[in-house]
């Protein structure tokens, strides 16, 4: 009997059922191990019932191939795609390229650049709701502010912004633009502030004017921090919903619609959640390298100069 039990002990499936064991509750001991499960617990039930369930069920409903055909057949997700890319492009690139140069301007001492900086800030700490909600009343091409104000300054009759596939889609990105531009600054200004001022009295005394000091100093410096941007914000905006919904509604004629706006579409006033999550599900490809390489990135600590 103490025998077997020492055999027992010592063999090989009881030594990773302990070393199993030893990992799982690392260095916790008794009650350490029991407050440990008691507050991790509350957190996975709640990352299961809020993130991993809905994700899988949703995977589960895009998961027929029938309805692929009926995305990729419809004309409004064809125009969607284009508009898609449109936006992305113009959207991710126009408002990073203006963050970084202003991030430049506020950089400049003076208590007028802290004032300039709290103004600038302003669109992006407004609701997200009434700021989308306003800009769509002042593009009105009857009574809206923008043509109003045209016609009384100039005697010029505006154009009827959202009754026209590009301008209402041009107008959704400058719309976006200017509500997310100031949150890109904020961050591009802080890279800014952490690069060393001795980087730049050394290239100073080598005389380097304010375009080269940019060019071979600032920006080399703020590369990695760019390009990690570039795809948090690729990212944010293949799910963006606030924007076109509520400046233009996807309108005139489901002409403007994102891909977050047509599943939305499809899901509620088609009544098919199917339909909408599959066309949700087709930037998928686009996304998920997108998402790697991000966390690949996110991983490197250098600045290569």
């Amino acid at each position: 009997m103490t025998a077997a039990t020492v055999l027992d002990v010592g063999s090989p499936s009881s030594t990773r059922r302990r070393s199993f064991w030893r990992y799982w509750r690392g260095n916790l001991k008794g009650s350490e191990f029991a407050w440990a499960l008691a507050f991790s617990v509350p957190y996975i039930a709640v990352f299961v019932a809020f993130v991993a369930y809905p994700v899988f069920y949703g995977l589960w409903m895009g998961s027929d191939p029938a309805l692929y055909s009926d995305v990729f057949s419809d004309v409004i997700y064809q125009d969607t795609v284009v508009n898609t890319l449109v936006f992305v492009a113009l959207g991710v690139n126009l408002k990073l390229f203006l963050a970084l140069l202003l991030s430049g301007v506020f950089m400049r001492p003076g208590w007028w650049t802290k004032v300039m900086l709290m103004l600038f800030v302003l669109p992006w700490a407004v609701p997200q709701l009434p700021a989308f909600i306003s800009l769509h009343w002042m593009l009105n091409g009857e009574w809206g502010l923008l043509n109003n104000a045209l016609w009384i300054l100039g005697g010029i009759e505006g154009p009827s912004w959202l009754n026209e596939r590009w301008t209402a889609l041009g107008a959704a990105i400058a719309s976006h633009i200017w509500k997310w531009t100031p949150f890109w600054t904020v961050i591009l200004l802080a890279g800014r502030m952490s690069i060393p001022q001795d980087i730049y009295d050394a290239a100073k005394v080598d005389g380097a004017t304010g375009l080269n000091r940019f060019l071979f100093v600032t920006f080399p410096l703020l590369a990695n921090l760019y390009l990690v941007l570039t795809l948090l914000a690729t990212i944010f905006l293949l799910g963006d919903f606030n924007t076109v919904f509520f400046v233009t509604g996807g309108g005139p004629n489901n002409e403007t619609h994102l891909l977050a706006t047509l599943g939305i579409r499809n899901a509620f006033d088609l009544a098919r959640p199917d339909l909408g999550v599959a066309v949700v599900m087709t930037a998928l490809p686009v996304l998920i390298p997108l998402v790697i390489i991000l966390m690949r990135k996110l991983r490197t600590a250098e600045v290569q100069l």
